[in-house]
């Protein structure tokens, strides 16, 4: 197909060119997972600048059809969601679990530093250095969650220890310390920093973000955190019970 007769789809040029791409996803010419041409041989072929294609391919970053990794092209991205049970006593493993997925973190760090999102101090408004846990989770190999979690600086290094290779909440359950009250925050908001470089998207790019306070059996552990995950990837389930006392209402 011809560059001029792409661009006749669209009304301007980078949305011709937008379109096209994006009409090749749909057909199956460009494949969920592998790179697409460079943006210099796309510009050749369509007859358009450079310029006018990094625009459309910087559109479909945008939209969640198209992924850029820095020094390795430009991908089409998997196009698959998956759905947390936000379920108090329940952990991510289990849920996983439960729906038929493998999930695996990778630890980033493990620092000491006070909690500063004015969001997650309406949940612990202390002034002391806690264990930061910072975490990419991945189901079924596809990163969906990016994780900082915060406790105690005195928790047991038995159970530090197995930070590396679960979750927090993983870690306290196998060591006996029960999941009990959950508070939850859900809200939307442009990635962080460490959030777009865990995923390789776009500054801006909109977030799905799950603040938490978690409550144990040990009235000395408690877990504060916040989940970053792209809104095309992971969307939250909450069970609440019916009856009068679940929307606040009381007897007379």
């Amino acid at each position: 197909m011809a560059g001029n007769e792409v661009l006749l789809n669209g009304s301007s040029l980078h949305e011709g060119v937008r379109e096209e791409i994006r009409r090749r996803i749909a057909a199956g010419l460009y494949i969920e997972g592998e790179a697409i041409p460079s943006a210099a041989q796309l510009s050749e072929e369509f007859g358009v600048s450079a310029i006018t294609v990094k625009r459309a391919l910087r559109d479909l970053q945008s939209f969640g059809v198209l992924t850029a990794v820095a020094g390795k092209g430009t991908f089409v991205k998997q196009q698959r969601r998956f759905l947390r049970e936000l379920s108090v006593g329940m952990s991510s493993t289990e849920d996983a679990r439960r729906r038929g997925l493998k999930l695996t973190v990778d630890l980033l760090s493990i620092t000491r530093e006070k909690i500063v999102d004015p969001a997650l101090l309406s949940f612990d408004h202390s002034d002391a250095l806690k264990l930061c846990v910072r975490k990419i989770v991945y189901a079924d190999g596809m990163p969906v969650m990016y994780d900082a979690t915060y406790v105690s600086t005195d928790m047991p290094d038995e159970i530090v220890e197995e930070f590396s290779n679960c979750l927090v909440t993983d870690a306290l359950q196998n060591h006996g310390v029960g999941l009990t009250d959950i508070h939850l925050i859900i809200d939307a908001a442009p990635a962080s920093v460490p959030a777009q470089q865990a995923f390789s998207i776009p500054s801006g790019y909109p977030m799905l973000r799950r603040l938490y306070h978690q409550k144990t059996t040990r009235p000395d552990i408690s877990v504060v955190g916040l989940v970053e995950s792209p809104f095309d990837r992971l969307a939250c389930s909450v069970t609440l019970p019916v009856g009068k006392q679940a929307f606040g209402e009381r007897e007379a």
